[in-house]
């Protein structure tokens, strides 16, 4: 019950990054903005037993280039988006949308 996001611009991003900055510092805002989303999605998911607030983890992939946060229940989805019983809880999302602008700040920051 995964929900994706979309990132455009890429390019123009990768141009700007080789010109202007280091990997190891777009590194280092992947690594902090993914921990900072983590922090944020636990906050905000609701709480009953605490099992989907402890189960929200993080992890780094493709050589620090990608930051994945993700719970890791059998329920999450549902939790997220409602059925047709329970009304949405949103969490994840609303973490997203909120960390999503303080990583552009610091991109912004990083390439200038």
């Amino acid at each position: 019950m995964g929900r994706g996001f979309t990132i455009t611009g890429t390019k123009v991003l990768n141009k700007k990054l080789r010109e202007n900055t280091s990997l190891s510092d777009l590194k280092s805002v992947i690594r902090m903005n993914t921990a900072e989303l983590t922090r944020e999605a636990q906050y905000e998911a609701p709480v009953d037993t605490s099992t989907l607030e402890r189960s929200i983890n993080m992890h780094i992939e493709d050589g620090g280039m990608t930051g994945v946060v993700e719970p890791n229940t059998d329920y999450e989805g549902y939790v997220e988006f409602g059925t047709r019983y329970a009304a949405a809880q949103p969490y994840l999302g609303p973490a997203f949308k909120k960390q999503s602008k303080q990583f552009k700040k610091d991109l912004d920051r990083i390439v200038r």
